[in-house]
């Protein structure tokens, strides 16, 4: 691998996606992180993103502003709208209608830009929420669009779309990670982290993250708002 070749990499500031940045470093990247602020609840997770982004190296870190609270209609992006603290069937409130597609189609026009062909994505089809944007079938149909609808596509220049965690468990995910030096207590999964990045302990993200910690047979160093 050329230690040149630019990748953007979506980086949302949790656990996957900081995983996800160290799998791409370490393939030999020169990574341009891409996160969005999105007016989410949990805006703890932009700052760990930049911590994130500056601990594994990355070449540059943007954040995007794009308010998607203007259309509600997820936990995430709507006060009115409860975060569930169990489990919940079917898709849950916590699904932020077409996100991935968002970021994806950003990153996709920063990559062109860059003149990168590499995109970073840190979706899991295994120990996740539900979401359909996080199924394998969903990347690679968004990879398709993205090689019909760019210049440098069309110019010979493929795009890949790279979903390196999309088969692991949280536990596979953590314990990858571990090895390639990723400091987890710098990372927020919260759903509804505090202003200083404290997890709730119950949401839906917080379970599936400390229960990856417990069968990874790793310490969890997420700091919770109370004790368990």
């Amino acid at each position: 691998m050329d230690s040149k070749r630019k990748a953007v990499v979506l980086l949302s500031g949790g656990l996957d996606s900081a995983t996800c940045l160290a799998i791409a470093t370490s393939q030999g990247f020169e990574c341009y992180c891409l996160s969005l602020d999105y007016h989410q609840r949990h805006i703890a997770e932009l700052s760990a993103a930049e911590n994130v982004a500056f601990h594994l190296d990355a070449k540059e870190h943007k954040i995007l502003q794009l308010d998607l609270s203007l259309f509600g209609g997820s936990a995430l992006t709507d006060d009115k709208i409860s975060v569930p603290e169990s489990a919940t069937d079917g898709i849950p409130v916590t699904y932020v209608p077409a996100r991935n597609t968002i970021m994806l189609s950003l990153s996709l026009a920063w990559a062109e830009v860059l003149g990168a062909q590499d995109i970073f994505i840190g979706v899991n089809a295994l120990d996740y929420s539900g979401y359909p944007d996080c199924r394998g079938e969903y990347v690679k149909a968004f990879q398709e669009m993205a090689n019909l609808a760019t210049k440098s596509a069309v110019e010979g220049k493929e795009i890949l779309v790279h979903a390196p965690l999309i088969d692991m468990t949280k536990a596979e995910i953590v314990v990858k990670g571990a090895g390639l030096g990723v400091d987890y207590s710098k990372t927020v999964s919260c759903y509804q982290a505090d202003s200083e990045g404290r997890a709730c302990a119950v949401c839906d993200s917080c379970r599936l993250r400390k229960e990856g910690f417990l069968q990874a047979g790793l310490p969890d160093p997420t700091a919770y708002l109370a004790s368990e």
